[in-house]
């Protein structure tokens, strides 16, 4: 199963999964691009149903998730991908975005966790990827709603960890950095990229492919011991504190005479 899977990072880890041998399950509120997604995965061979629901709507992905459950059984891997972001400064941020980006980014990711557990704890197997972002871990400019909502979805990453550890089940979280999406674009302009750009070591926008990678790996078996972590997939953004690309290039300060 994964939100937000009719475009963009989420058509690209459903099209990473099906080609693993998934049956996929996208939800998206944009009924025109799953159908759209889920014929394009239908025509490579995968098994796919679409589900469109606004996830910002509680009692409605509650019952959509349950007439998926209904019709596939049980759900081995989940990946909460779906989120929206408005850039807005902190002190115009209203109480209505606020509690619209918390109800996509978080409430729902929670809802579907819980939703899905029972299944995976009655097969002894399960994945559960939140798709969080670089700005859970570090604040950004106008990112009020967005960056909490996110940092605390790593938090519930770790809270349902521990929790369904004991039945081979993990629950991990990634970070991805600034990512070549047409989201990105639209919120910042495609001639601005390089605001991204000149802050992240490797020096480029990430992939939804890169995203994906990720993804793959914290589903497969591989990583069957990793539960409760937070991947960065940012170009070293994380890791970075004061970046200069051309700080080399800056002559070095001459020592004032005594």
């Amino acid at each position: 199963m994964v939100t937000g899977g009719a475009s963009g990072i989420g058509l690209q880890i459903a099209q990473d999964l099906a080609a693993r041998g998934a049956a996929l399950c996208i939800l998206d509120r944009n009924a025109d691009a799953a159908r759209d997604a889920v014929a394009s995965l239908q025509a490579a061979g995968a098994r796919a149903q679409a589900y469109v629901v606004d996830l910002a709507d509680a009692e409605a992905t509650r019952q959509t998730l349950a007439q998926a459950l209904n019709q596939v059984g049980t759900v081995d891997i989940l990946v909460n991908n779906a989120g929206i972001v408005a850039t807005v400064p902190a002190t115009d941020v209203t109480l209505a975005l606020w509690q619209t980006t918390l109800a996509v980014n978080l409430t729902a990711p929670m809802i579907l966790t819980q939703g899905v557990l029972a299944g995976m704890q009655a097969k002894g197997w399960g994945r559960v990827v939140n798709v969080s972002s670089i700005s859970g871990v570090r604040a950004g400019t106008g990112r009020l709603a967005y960056g909490t909502s996110k940092a605390a979805l790593i938090a519930m990453t770790g809270q349902f960890a521990i929790e369904s550890a004991q039945w081979g089940v993990t629950v991990n979280a990634i970070a991805p950095g600034f990512v070549d999406t047409p989201m990105l674009r639209s919120l910042h302009g495609s001639s601005r990229t390089a605001t991204f750009t000149d802050v992240c070591p490797m020096g480029r926008l990430c992939t939804p492919e890169e995203v994906s990678h990720a993804v793959m790996f914290l589903t497969s078996a591989q990583s069957a011991f990793i539960t409760g972590q937070t991947l960065g997939v940012d170009g070293g953004y994380l890791a970075s504190g004061l970046f200069n690309r051309k700080l080399f290039e800056i002559p070095a300060a001459t020592p004032a005479a005594p």
